[in-house]
């Protein structure tokens, strides 16, 4: 009963999504208040100044790491929609003559996670929905969009990941890695799903399929173990990208001509240098250590935030569109439509984080802990994978997710501490990818009837609920191993 109210906060913001349906940033800062009441009320430890003071510390830290890619990630996003990158894209992959399966390995385990791994927001959807519109039979084109998006909870260049790992006290590298593991049931049964749903029968098409998914999580686990998460995802997705491009060119070889990138994607390719430039310094050089910005309990460092290669990345586009005269939408400003995209992201994962980070320093945590020590393993991962998935499907994020629940596994035994929290990481990555805010965004870009709203709603949910039991079971296979 202790652990049930101080967890209340968690249970007010689950009423508020789940049954009220308000917005995540309603949510998030009624749960803030209700801590705040709490803990001065005397619900949990007692109140002082210092407390306080810590927790603010940290939230302003997190925050600030956060705020340090999403918004210059989602000033990328504008550029690129108004360059027209995406549909550029789509219009490439219809060109290439692939086969059906082929088609639905490349967008699902290729393209998707490659552009969601770069920019994060549901950005891979604004090039993925209109060309399975254009490929598929529309019913099932949105549940392939879908399931697809559900693949890659490694957005935002692996922000939820650094975030997570600094809120565990883990190692970024062991905790991305370790997920990678995880998340590979999952990988497998999206992409079958999206096969199935496409009518792909064929045995050659499904044994492919086993190819290219044992390609994509052994990259994704080297590039978290050794490059870090910002580029495991994106290295995950370009690699079984080419790798399905070159299978299905060697089978058309009685074909002349090689397959090329689109010119109009060179912001995706610039970004891509840069990163792994900036991956390379940092790795030789002691630069990121020149700055660090140090919390009570959290540190972070500027300078090795994938920030720096997505700012460099705008002042060239910035240049590039004054120049060219780019201009999609002349009445709208990019920093005027920067505000109006940022402002709800940003003000709903500062409560969260705020909310998680009082509860932590006023021990309304401590009962949870204490419920997953008390538990079996295999128990603790399934309650954790359970608790992961409801946090990012309510906040529609896996960073919202993280700063929930990330702060409990920080307290257990380090024995257990690494897996719980890739359990965490993944499950809240994978349920936020299927959430109501990514459907809606699916929704608006197809333009879809009430009665399409509603099916697409459950099939999300369904999905979830899928990714969340085949994650308890790739935690089980990894521990058993």
């Amino acid at each position: 009963m202790v652990a049930l109210f101080h967890l209340s906060p968690v249970l007010l913001v689950t009423a508020m999504l789940v049954v009220l349906r308000r917005p995540p940033v309603h949510a998030a800062i009624a749960g803030t208040l209700l801590v705040m009441l709490l803990w001065f009320a005397g619900a949990a430890d007692a109140w002082h100044p210092g407390s306080m003071v810590a927790a603010a510390q940290d939230t302003a830290v997190l925050f600030a790491s956060t705020a340090f890619v999403i918004v210059p990630g989602l000033a990328f996003v504008i550029f690129i929609e108004r360059l027209g990158v995406n549909l550029a894209l789509s219009q490439w992959v219809r060109s290439l003559g692939l086969s059906r399966g082929d088609q639905l390995v490349f967008i699902v385990l290729g393209l998707a996670p490659l552009l969601e791994a770069m920019t994060g927001f549901g950005v891979s959807l604004i090039a993925t929905v209109p060309l399975l519109l254009s490929l598929f039979e529309r019913r099932v084109a949105l549940r392939i969009a879908l399931t697809g998006m559900a693949i890659m909870p490694w957005g935002t260049l692996g922000l939820a990941s650094v975030i997570g790992a600094s809120l565990a006290h883990l190692d970024t590298a062991a905790l991305a890695s370790t997920s990678a593991l995880i998340s590979a049931p999952v990988f497998l049964a999206l992409s079958a799903i999206a096969l199935y749903l496409a009518g792909v029968r064929e045995a050659r098409e499904w044994r492919g399929l086993g190819v290219f998914w044992l390609l994509f999580v052994a990259v994704l686990y080297s590039a978290s173990r050794w490059l870090g998460p910002e580029m495991a995802g994106v290295a995950a997705g370009l690699v079984t990208a080419v790798a399905v491009l070159s299978v299905g060119q060697w089978r058309r070889r009685s074909e002349r001509g090689s397959v090329q990138w689109p010119r109009q994607a060179w912001p995706y390719l610039v970004l891509i240098v840069c990163i792994v430039a900036l991956k390379t310094l940092w790795t030789i050089t002691a630069w990121p250590d020149l700055w660090i910005v140090q919390g009570a309990q959290v540190s972070w460092k500027p300078l090795a935030s994938p920030g720096i290669a997505l700012i460099l990345v705008l002042i060239g586009l910035g240049f590039h569109t004054r120049n060219a005269h780019h201009q999609a939408e002349p009445g709208i400003s990019v920093p005027a439509a920067l505000a109006a995209r940022a402002k709800r992201p940003l003000l709903t994962i500062f409560f969260f984080l705020a909310m998680s980070q009082m509860m932590v320093k006023a021990g309304f945590l401590a009962g949870l802990m204490q419920l997953l020590t008390g538990l079996s393993p295999s128990a603790a991962t399934s309650l954790v994978s359970l608790l992961g998935a409801l946090s990012g499907y309510m906040t529609g994020s896996n960073v919202g997710g993280n700063a929930i629940f990330m702060p409990a596994i920080a307290m257990l035994p380090e024995t257990s501490r690494l897996l719980l929290a890739a359990v965490q990481n993944s499950s809240a990555g994978h349920a936020a990818l299927g959430s109501l805010s990514i459907v809606m965004l699916i929704l608006g870009l197809a333009k879809t009837t009430a009665t399409e709203d509603s099916e697409l709603v459950r099939f999300g949910f369904l999905l979830v609920c899928l990714n969340t039991v085949l994650v308890a079971l790739g935690a089980g296979l990894l521990s058993a191993g």
